[in-house]
């Protein structure tokens, strides 16, 4: 994975995975300080949460991660994914990007990453809602799910339980749809921008994270160019198969290290 211990941070903050951006402008005023809390912030985000809540859900997004190289510069990985969701217990996600694609499927049972253009697999037994099965990928074969967040059982209050503060910086058009622009100070030491649709569904079209107290402070950006709660995906779609020729990677102590691999 690109960050390590970014990824650890943002697993102990708010959405995993979760460049710096300037987010105050001479011209705003200083956010409240009392509530930390906005209404505004707060409505949204629940807003946000019910939405998240249906059981099957279909996205597309485009992401960028931001790293300091060997030699201290910024460097930009970019990626395209393809997630289905049917909670509590399945997910499937098709990610291309400059490093190269990889596949995540969980069944309710089983945790496999396939990577096509080595043709190599690893499964793992796993079993639970998806965000413990995507720690169990993390944690057994080091690879990374940066929007898990998006589908714990309570998505909003994951957000605001890490909180110092939040309010909303403004309004901004996304691809047509006008958008709240939300800020959240985190405990943790990052500064999430969320940008979510301004209605009811409150569905996130855009997401920013930068890690304040990394070197270099990384970050990640997703722009989401879909967001379906209508998907009706197979049960197939969950599971599997290892296409002829794919060779299965064994996951002992020795060998784990060496299946390292990002989004």
């Amino acid at each position: 994975m690109i960050f390590g211990n970014a990824s650890r941070a943002a697993a102990v903050g708010v959405f995993v995975g979760f460049a710096a951006l300037p987010i105050a402008r001479a011209a705003e005023p200083a956010p409240p300080l009392k509530p930390a809390i906005s209404d505004e912030a707060a409505t949204a985000v629940s807003q946000m949460g019910k939405t998240l809540l249906a059981k099957e859900q279909s996205i597309t997004a485009r992401t960028i991660r931001v790293y300091l190289g060997e030699s201290g510069q910024p460097l930009h990985v970019f990626h395209t994914m393809k997630i289905v969701v049917r909670r509590p217990n399945r997910i499937a996600v098709e990610v291309a990007g400059d490093d190269g694609k990889h596949n995540l499927f969980y069944n309710g049972k089983a945790a496999s990453i396939f990577f096509p253009d080595s043709k190599e697999y690893a499964v793992i037994a796993a079993s639970g809602d998806i965000p413990s099965a995507l720690n169990e990928v993390v944690d057994k074969i080091n690879v990374d799910f940066p929007l898990g967040g998006f589908f714990v059982d309570s998505p909003d209050k994951l957000l605001l339980s890490d909180a110092i503060s939040a309010w909303q910086v403004g309004t901004a058009n996304v691809d047509g749809v006008e958008c709240r622009h939300l800020f959240f100070h985190q405990k943790s030491g990052i500064d999430l921008e969320l940008w979510v649709e301004k209605n009811s569904a409150a569905t996130p079209r855009r997401l920013a994270v930068t890690y304040r107290l990394l070197p270099g402070q990384p970050s990640f950006i997703a722009e989401f160019t879909s967001w379906s709660t209508k998907a009706r995906p197979s049960e197939s779609e969950f599971s599997f198969q290892p296409p002829a020729g794919a060779k299965k990677i064994e996951l002992t102590a020795a060998a784990a290290p060496a299946t390292k691999r990002t989004q």
